[in-house]
C-alpha cells in the first residue's frame, strides 16, 4: 500500500507557504506521493470555491521536493486540447525527474462544459481518442488522425523522463467508466463521494478491463476523505477512514486487503480547508504527522 497526500490547494488554506510546507515535510514523512485536483469555475460546494490550477501547483512542489511523486487526480479531458495538456505533462515530467502521474476525468459541470466551448456528448469515445493521443505523443510519433482529434506530423520534444511515458489514472463512477480505467489506462482513481466500503466492486471492474485488454496490475488509487473524531467510533457500518488517527489507519490497511493499491489523504474536502490560514496549518500538519506512512504494507 502506497500513501499520499492531498496538497492544500482548494479554499483559504491553499497558501504558497502551506503548500510548499506540506510538500517538504510530506516527503521528509516518507509519503509516496502529493495530488492536487482541477477546477475551473465556483460551484456552490465549499471545496470548488478557490482551486488553484493543479499543473501549476505541482509544478510549486516540484522546485521544493524531489524524490516524492506528483500526482493530479482530476484534469477533465474535454476542457483543454491532448497537444497542450501532452506539452505541459511532459515538461512537469523531466523538470520533476519522472515523478509525475496524470488522473484524467471526462467532466461533469454544465457550467465548465460552456465556459470552455466543449461538448458533453460522446465522452466515452473521446477519452479513449484523448489517451491514445497522449500516448502517441509520448511515443515519439505526432502524428495522428481521430475522430475528434488531429495532429499533423511534426514534433513533440522533450518527451517524459519516465521510459513508457507518464502513467494515466482515469476517473470515473459508473460500471463502464471504472471498467475503461482497466482497459486503457494504468489504473483507476475514486471521486471524493465513492462508498469505500464497498470498494472492491470496483476494484473488480478495473481488474476485469485490464484483463480484457492484456494488461496486467492495474493501479487502484483512492481518493481519502476522512472524517476523523477524538474518540472511537464504533467499528460496526464505520466507513474505513473515519473515527480516531488509530481508526483511520486501520482503515487504509484494510483497503490494502480490497484491492486498493494506493490511498492519499485529502484534506481539501476537510472542515479545516475553510479555517484561518494559521488554524488550518497547524490541524494539517498534525494530521500529516499522526498519518505518516509508518508500519503499513
Amino acid at each position: 500500500m502506497r500513501i499520499g497526500f492531498g496538497l492544500p490547494v482548494s479554499g483559504p488554506w491553499a497558501t504558497p507557504e502551506l503548500l510548499a510546507e506540506v510538500a517538504v515535510e510530506a516527503e521528509r514523512l516518507g509519503y509516496d506521493s502529493l495530488w492536487t485536483f482541477q477546477r475551473l469555475l465556483a460551484a456552490d460546494a465549499p471545496v470548488y470555491r478557490s482551486v488553484l490550477d493543479p499543473i501549476v501547483a505541482l509544478t510549486f512542489a516540484a522546485a521544493r521536493t524531489s524524490r516524492i511523486r506528483l500526482g493530479v487526480a482530476v484534469i477533465n479531458l474535454p476542457f483543454v486540447s491532448p497537444v497542450v495538456l501532452a506539452k505541459q505533462v511532459a515538461t512537469l515530467d523531466v523538470l520533476s525527474g519522472g515523478r509525475v502521474d496524470l488522473g484524467l476525468g471526462a467532466g461533469w459541470s454544465p457550467d465548465e462544459f460552456a465556459a470552455t466551448g466543449a461538448p458533453m456528448r460522446r465522452r466515452a469515445a473521446r477519452t479513449r481518442e484523448y489517451v491514445a493521443v497522449l500516448r502517441a505523443l509520448w511515443s515519439g510519433s505526432t502524428s495522428f488522425d481521430g475522430e475528434f482529434y488531429t495532429v499533423p506530423p511534426g514534433r513533440m520534444e522533450p518527451r517524459p523522463v519516465q521510459d513508457a511515458g507518464v502513467p494515466i489514472l482515469l476517473g470515473g463512477a459508473v460500471p463502464a467508466a471504472v471498467r475503461r480505467a482497466g482497459e486503457i489506462a494504468d489504473g483507476w482513481v475514486s471521486r471524493s463521494a465513492t462508498d469505500l466500503s464497498d470498494i472492491s466492486s470496483d476494484v473488480a471492474l478495473v481488474r476485469a478491463g485490464a484483463a480484457s485488454s492484456g494488461r496486467a496490475s492495474p493501479r487502484v488509487v483512492c481518493r481519502g476523505v476522512l472524517k476523523l473524531t477524538d474518540l472511537e467510533l464504533d467499528t460496526e457500518g464505520r466507513p474505513p477512514l473515519s473515527g480516531t488517527y488509530e481508526q483511520i489507519r486501520e482503515g487504509t490497511a484494510w483497503l490494502g486487503t480490497q484491492g486498493v493499491t494506493e490511498v492519499f489523504y485529502d484534506l481539501n474536502w476537510d472542515p479545516l480547508s475553510t479555517l484561518p490560514p494559521e488554524a488550518a496549518r497547524e490541524r494539517a500538519l498534525e494530521i500529516l504527522h499522526n498519518l505518516a506512512p509508518v508500519g503499513l504494507s
